[in-house]
């Protein structure tokens, strides 16, 4: 071998990938040339030479070299010859030098504050390689209009709209999309707001953090449901406050729990995460007349009231507001795909107000490109279609799977109302979920535990939550059927 020169066996192709193959060839060269692996002069395997030993086109390796040697990585000696670029855009630090560096620090001593209190709710990354995966708030691709989200991605990368995009949003959200979720989202919930009582967030997760942070701090008072997302859970422990769980039945949260002192209350009255139970409109308006008479707030999660199949969601809590006390956490992601990480929060001017400017100090605002992908997608009708389509779907696999949980005698202790995406199951006296849901993934299927969900409980909790938003209607028979024989073996 010449000194300098680069083995072809450094190179490999996965042919699974969805990686295109230059796409891989130039990730292998960075990640070689960025670690320090490859030095600088060190002469690459001839273009027909690779193309040989990786049995693939000749001329994908050209494009692949070319495509490095544009961007400084690569550098072309003689006509054909391809060199590391003797200064690459980036250099690599020394591996072994950070290592030491980093485990010289005590750093259980440094940290001030802790943040990983939440019971995590555990999904594997890897859940589509399991032919069973009954995973709440995972998407099924096949329903996803992955072409028109690719048209919008490019009409957002327009001249026009590239260079309002990649500038400095300052603390600003996207106009178009403020102006769908002012004319077209809210009012579908029978709900009015100006574009100066809308905020965009990260999520509704990141609502609800802001929310958190501006109305409760250390002696105030907060009531939420139990169970709860562990997420809310957490944040509300955080602030310091004084945090009351009540324990939700078939109406949802019972207003006649809250204790005297409240100052913020957070409920999902259309849909309870995790049981989807429904708040009936009696209780709504006893709560909301509640909040005018004891002066607390109240934070509204509407997740997921686009998949109604069944019948028409109930109305939001804050389209019954008549004094501004209901602040709305809305989010895209749940009906769109998890990674898009969209949601926003209608309150007051005020409120927004100090949220944009807590929400700057985070993070400014979320991915302007983003922002306006989505906003060209909700324009265009495209996510209606989706809506559509993923409503007659789910409405077929509810229908499957709620005859098979009633075949293999497993009980439904909740489902929404209107639809949703997922039920509720209580298990047997004697049941762990939590140990039933690793037992699962030797047979390959995936649930939820209900565990997470109960904050002040570190009991074995025998409910857990399957869901159909990511299995297909022919699977999930058997998957059921798998669930209820290895409840059976384990309690006996």
């Amino acid at each position: 071998m010449r000194p300098h020169a680069v083995p072809e066996t450094i190179f490999f192709i996965d042919r699974t990938s969805r990686l295109g193959l230059q796409s891989q060839i130039r990730e292998i060269l960075v990640s070689a040339i960025l670690s320090g692996r490859l030095f600088p002069g060190a002469r690459l395997p001839s273009t027909r030479k690779l193309a040989d030993y990786l049995n693939i086109s000749r001329i994908t390796v050209t494009l692949a070299y070319q495509e490095l040697a544009s961007q400084g990585y690569l550098e072309t000696k003689g006509r054909s010859a391809y060199l590391v670029a003797g200064a690459p855009p980036l250099t690599g630090m020394e591996t072994s030098d950070w290592s030491e560096a980093a485990n010289a620090v005590d750093w259980k001593n440094k940290l001030r504050a802790r943040f990983s209190i939440a019971k995590p709710i555990q999904k594997p990354l890897d859940w589509r390689r399991y032919p069973f995966p009954f995973l709440y708030g995972q998407m099924d691709p096949s329903l996803f209009d992955l072409a028109g989200w690719r048209d919008c991605a490019r009409r957002a990368l327009a001249r026009e709209d590239f260079e309002l995009m990649a500038g400095d949003f300052a603390a600003a959200d996207d106009v178009q999309l403020v102006n769908y979720i002012c004319t077209r989202t809210l009012p579908s919930r029978g709900i009015r707001a100006r574009p100066d009582e809308i905020l965009v967030t990260v999520g509704a997760q990141n609502a609800l953090w802001l929310v958190i942070q501006l109305l409760l701090q250390r002696g105030s008072s907060a009531v939420c449901e139990n169970p709860c997302h562990p997420d809310l859970s957490a944040a509300l422990r955080l602030s310091g406050a004084r945090v009351t769980a009540i324990d939700v039945d078939e109406g949802g949260l019972p207003p006649s729990r809250l204790p005297p002192a409240t100052d913020v209350v957070f409920v999902t009255p259309s849909h309870h995460a995790p049981t989807a139970a429904t708040m009936p409109m009696q209780r709504r308006l006893e709560l909301l007349r509640d909040a005018e008479e004891r002066d607390f707030v109240i934070v509204e999660d509407d997740y997921e009231f686009e998949m109604s199949f069944l019948k028409p969601p109930s109305p939001a809590l804050k389209s019954l507001d008549r004094n501004g006390r209901v602040l709305y956490v809305g989010s895209f992601s749940k009906s769109l795909f998890p990674g898009l990480r969209l949601g926003y929060l209608a309150a007051p001017a005020p409120v927004i107000r100090e949220a944009r400017a807590l929400r700057a100090l985070m993070l400014r605002h979320p991915p302007g490109h983003l922002q306006r992908t989505a906003a060209y997608f909700l324009g265009l009708g495209h996510y209606d279609a989706v809506i559509h389509r993923m409503r007659a779907e789910y409405q077929n696999r509810h229908e499957v799977m709620a005859a098979a949980l009633e075949r293999e005698g497993l009980v439904i202790a909740g489902a929404a109302d209107f639809g949703g995406s997922s039920f509720w199951i209580e298990g047997p006296p004697g049941l762990d979920a939590t140990a039933l849901m690793h037992e699962l993934r030797g047979d390959g299927v995936l649930i939820e535990s209900g565990f997470p969900f109960f904050a002040h409980d570190d009991r074995p909790c025998r409910y857990f939550r399957m869901a159909y938003s990511s299995i297909p209607a022919s699977r999930i028979p058997e998957g059921v059927s798998r669930t209820a024989a290895r409840i059976r073996a384990m309690v006996k």
